[in-house]
């Protein structure tokens, strides 16, 4: 037993730390001392992480009557231990990002006593843990991304293996893999080699390219090159072939909850698939973030904090949802395609401010908040147009158009339309 002087604002009067790792665990009860007021007693075990020496510990810390259980997200560890004592006890599992910047880690014992002197202080916040039906939908989703890749790395292999045999194939055609580029790629395999023949194969727009894909057919398509690109086409079948399977399991989970990804799609750059991630991800219930800035936040999408001494030093954003940031950013390219919608006007004026990069992460914010308000009031998008920005300030719109005229050396006048 020890003690430690108490130098911060008490919640919670008996609190535990719990430091994980992969074959063993260590926890750390903090009570008030019964031989001297105003100072705390800390009581350290070890631990297994089999699931007996998990029960162990529950038993340990029920015992001990804990108010609160503060534990690191270290790897995936934490997954068994939250799982076993979350339904018992007040646990809080805890970014060890949000913990860097707390005074007086060191001068603990341990970094279980730091975690129970941080728990009892109220000086962390939990991080949120969806429940199983959502983990497993994330466990899904998240597998089905990397199935999707692996299949586009395999195409990528595909084009460096024709790039080897000479042929500019995919500098004619946008998707090598494609029904065009698949119909020339099995015509090579089978060992035709005459480049009219070859072209003629095209179909839809390609055919337009015929002139062009008998140039790029010049090369040398060994037996060796033949055998490598079946095997890539293989390999990316069979990845698209587990993708279907997943996309199948993905459905039925979320069969109760298509009204939600039908209102997600109706969000700009947000099909079908990244209205299941963001299900997936977030869980549907926007209960959990008070505000859509804090779904933001959470995200990742929201500018950085750094300020010393009234001055902003850094806007850099935070990590956040990497899975989430991945199909925002996704969203944001293709919702600045279309010129006449709210997002592709809104890039364009932060763009021509403050860079395409600052302004595409600006969209991906907004993007974030529509998606708070979808999922909250369960309502639609809402399509603002490409002429809010005009109709909320006409003034400041009509000095842009005086100041560019005048640049031109022209002179203007407004005056109001005549209505009968």
């Amino acid at each position: 037993m020890s003690r430690q002087d108490v130098k911060d604002e008490v919640i919670h009067l008996r609190s535990a730390g719990v430091d994980l790792g992969k074959r063993f665990l260590l926890a750390c009860v903090r009570t008030p001392s019964t031989t001297r007021a105003g100072t705390w007693s800390l009581e350290t075990e070890r631990f297994g992480t089999t699931r007996s020496e998990l029960r162990r510990l529950l038993a340990w810390l029920v015992e001990r009557q804990v108010d609160v259980v503060v534990m690191e997200a270290t790897a995936d560890y934490w997954r068994g231990v939250y799982y076993l004592l979350q339904p018992q006890l007040n646990l809080m599992l805890v970014n060890p990002s949000h913990l860097k910047g707390i005074r007086g880690r060191k001068s603990d014992p341990s970094d279980a006593a730091f975690l129970a002197r941080a728990g009892a202080s109220g000086m962390v916040m939990a991080s949120f843990v969806p429940g199983r039906m959502v983990r497993e939908l994330r466990d899904l989703t998240r597998r089905r991304t990397e199935l999707l890749r692996s299949a586009g790395r395999e195409v990528q292999r595909l084009e460096k293996e024709l790039e080897d045999t000479g042929m500019k194939l995919t500098s004619v055609l946008t998707d090598v893999a494609g029904k065009t580029g698949r119909t020339i790629l099995a015509a090579l395999v089978a060992g035709e080699r005459d480049r009219e023949r070859l072209a003629d194969l095209a179909v839809g727009k390609a055919r337009a390219k015929i002139p062009a894909l008998i140039e790029a057919l010049d090369g040398d398509f060994t037996d060796h090159h033949a055998f490598m690109v079946q095997h890539y086409l293989d390999e990316a079948d069979r990845f698209k072939e587990t993708v279907a399977v997943f996309d199948t399991r993905i459905a039925t989970l979320l069969s109760e909850h298509e009204h939600d990804l039908d209102l997600l799609d109706t969000v700009p750059g947000i099909g079908r698939m990244a209205a299941e991630i963001l299900f997936a991800e977030t869980g549907g219930d926007m209960g959990q973030f008070a505000t859509a800035h804090h779904l933001a936040s959470w995200i990742g999408v929201c500018p950085g904090q750094n300020e010393s001494a009234g001055v902003n030093k850094s806007g850099r954003t935070r990590h956040g949802n990497t899975h989430l940031k991945r199909v925002l950013g996704v969203a944001a390219l293709a919702a600045i395609r279309s010129r006449d919608t709210y997002l592709a006007v809104f890039f364009r004026r932060i763009s021509a401010r403050r860079g395409g990069k600052r302004a595409l992460v600006a969209v991906m914010h907004k993007i974030a908040i529509a998606v708070w308000h979808v999922l909250h009031d369960h309502v639609p998008y809402l399509e603002l147009g490409a002429d809010y920005f005009t109709r909320r300030d006409p003034a400041r719109a009509m000095r842009r158009m005086l100041k560019e005229a005048n640049t031109l050396g022209l002179t203007i006048r407004f005056e109001p339309v005549a209505t009968a």
